[in-house]
């Protein structure tokens, strides 16, 4: 056998080398694609709050909270949860519902939190009103993506909310950033651009008191002038507020509404009023259900910090996120009513008739009306009666709630009354104003 020469060994090595690297190649290429993602190695500890570092962008220096359930859904939900002035991610965190709500339904919450010395967010100077004009709007947007990256969060469920002023932060987020939150729940706040100061205030007097106003047009204008130019996606609201706040006056309540309808372009008047709960009244505006566009509650002798246990979940419910999913909307109807009363010392009952007189059938039905005062109902048949005073929703039973055309239904209460034993002079059927005879 000859002896290699140097050439021939040389030749020897490179075709194995290149054997080598072909033998490799497959094998780091698999390495490649079973690696797990970035965002797997960086996710944060399950059901513990816990602080996120180096999430992005962030001009003003905003700490970010995490809570992430251990039941976490594959594409989760993000619900942004923004705290009132003097607070931080963790007050909001240990004060609110929102971790629990998490654990029941998988999604994940973002709690940001303000690093300045008031623990204010700013929603009033010009670049946090503004589209990635900067200021704590931008953190909190680099938050939303830091999770959405890491979780694969559902991009059409995201939602924020607040008190205080994390309420008008609330507002400042759907008005810079409509393409991102599907609706939002604003406890105590002001309008988008109430706040808004030109000389480095964060705080401004005329809004706090109240006396900030605009036509409908003008408060949505403020809103559109956040994003030029943008057509699509509006994220639905609800609006919380006492009416003896004394921080964030009532007036600013009014003006909120007149705000939102406009952005969604739906009506002043509302679509159902209701009361859920005592001293509580509840108006919907552009449907009736519980995603109508936009949804407005008042608390009647309550003041600034309205905000309560079970409240959240009422919230949770608006975004859609509970477990049942949104209450059926019911549909407008054409209707007719005929109430009496028949009263003794210091009682009455009532019967009341309902006639379907459109062109299609009603699945089910919600009759609005306004007790006369000093009414109470003790005592009804073929409908749930909320509340028992004052603005009354009468629902259909499991039985009566189907009125094909031209059919009707006679329901009926007792009440207690303190002289005046008329009937309800008006009604509303699923929202729609009902003649009456």
């Amino acid at each position: 056998m000859p002896t290699p020469t140097r050439t021939s060994t040389g030749r020897l090595l490179r075709t194995a080398l290149l054997t080598l690297i072909a033998a490799l190649v497959p094998l780091l290429a698999a390495v490649t694609l079973t690696a797990p993602p970035a965002a797997a190695r960086t996710a944060v500890p399950a059901a513990t709050l816990t602080e996120v570092t180096d999430f992005g962008t962030n001009p003003s220096n905003l700490q970010m909270y995490l809570y992430v359930p251990a039941g976490v859904t594959a594409h989760p939900a993000v619900v942004v949860a923004v705290h009132y002035c003097t607070g931080s991610g963790p007050a909001m965190y240990n004060g609110t519902e929102w971790a629990q709500l998490a654990d029941t339904h998988g999604f994940v919450v973002i709690y940001p939190s303000v690093t300045r010395a008031g623990k204010c967010f700013d929603v009033s100077s010009p670049q946090a009103l503004r589209r990635n004009g900067g200021s704590d709007p931008v953190g909190i947007k680099s938050m939303i993506d830091w999770v959405t990256r890491t979780y694969h969060a559902d991009q059409s469920k995201i939602y924020a909310t607040g008190i205080s002023s994390g309420a008008m932060m609330t507002n400042v987020l759907l008005g810079d950033y409509p393409d991102v939150f599907a609706a939002g729940a604003a406890f105590s706040g002001v309008p988008f651009g109430c706040f808004a100061t030109t000389d480095g205030s964060e705080w401004n007097s005329a809004c706090a008191n109240g006396n900030v106003t605009h036509t409908p047009q003008e408060w949505g204008d403020l809103v559109r002038g956040a994003y030029p130019g943008y057509t699509g996606h509006r994220p639905r609201m609800q609006l919380w507020h006492g009416t003896e706040d004394a921080t964030l006056r009532y007036p600013d309540f009014g003006e909120e509404i007149k705000q939102w309808t406009n952005v969604l372009g739906v009506g002043q008047t509302p679509a159902a009023t209701d009361s859920p709960a005592s001293g509580w009244t509840r108006t919907r505006y552009g449907s009736t259900g519980d995603q109508a566009p936009v949804e407005a509650i008042s608390l009647q002798g309550v003041g600034h910090n309205l905000y309560s246990s079970g409240m959240a979940s009422r919230a949770l419910a608006f975004f859609g996120l509970d477990t049942a999913g949104p209450a059926p909307q019911p549909q407008p109807a054409a209707c007719k009513v005929t109430a009496t009363t028949n009263a003794w010392n210091t009682g009455l009952t009532a019967s009341v008739t309902i006639t379907n007189t459109g062109t299609t059938t009603i699945n089910g039905w919600q009759l609005g009306f306004t007790l006369p005062a000093g009414q109470a109902i003790t005592n009804g048949w073929g409908a749930t009666y909320t509340p028992a005073t004052g603005a009354v929703t009468a629902t259909s039973a499991s039985y009566d709630g189907t009125l094909a055309p031209g059919a009707g239904v006679t329901i009926g209460y007792q009440a207690s009354h303190t002289g005046n034993s008329a009937a309800p002079a008006a009604f509303t059927l699923n929202g729609t104003a009902c003649t009456s005879s």
